[in-house]
């Protein structure tokens, strides 16, 4: 999970792992093993916009969600 830079950096962080921890529940709720599933949060670090602006804040409030196949 990630969060615009509002806040401080700690309140951020928290924010981000239960934005990520609450995707991850989801996921487990539609049949997903939890061991398959990795939750991170990364706070204010991985900007994918200036923080100058609410539009661009918004963007910053978010989560990545990737899948890889597992091979035997």
């Amino acid at each position: 999970g990630h969060t615009d830079s509002d806040g401080s950096p700690a309140a951020n962080k928290l924010l981000s792992e239960r934005r990520a921890e609450a995707v991850a529940d989801a996921i487990v709720a539609a049949g997903i093993a939890r061991t398959q599933i990795m939750a991170t949060g990364y706070g204010e670090e991985r900007p994918v916009a200036a923080n100058d602006t609410p539009k661009n804040k918004a963007l910053n409030r978010r989560i990545e969600f990737s899948a890889t196949k597992l091979v035997n």
